[in-house]
């Protein structure tokens, strides 16, 4: 049984995170937007936002590396099995009509579901590389 590298789980998250606001950055022209978001919804800042936004990375990079081994697929397809699920799940269903913006984001922008999708999915990147070669095949 494989056990979590939690340093390499830790780096990942943090890394993807990065990748998620570089490619959020270009796609908006924002730096940072969702930790914005998180800190003018709770009403507690900036600050706060990013540390809840790079904690949510690092902690969704922790639960990939627990059930990688159980997701289907080879090793390098199982963190974009894990972010699209994620997406869905979290993001289209949950967080984008929770903020007002409609299930997938779709009453803010048609496009939005697109620019989710995608920038989760260079959240996968060091997913790939760090976390997925320690699951078995």
């Amino acid at each position: 049984m494989k056990t979590i590298n939690w340093k390499k789980a830790i780096l990942a998250g943090f890394l993807g995170t990065i990748l998620f606001d570089l490619l959020g950055l270009i796609i908006t022209g924002t730096w940072w937007d969702i930790p914005g978001i998180l800190g003018a919804k709770t009403g507690l800042g900036l600050a706060y936002g990013v540390v809840g936004h790079y904690s949510n990375g690092i902690l969704l990079a922790i639960l990939y590396a627990g059930i990688a081994p159980s997701l289907w697929g080879p090793k390098w397809f199982r963190p974009i099995l894990f972010v699209v699920g994620e997406t869905i799940a979290l993001v289209w269903l949950f967080m984008l009509p929770l903020l007002g913006a409609g299930v997938a984001g779709i009453d803010m922008s048609p496009m939005m579901p697109v620019i989710t999708l995608a920038r989760h999915l260079v959240y996968a990147v060091p997913l790939i590389f760090l976390v997925n070669f320690d699951a078995k095949a």
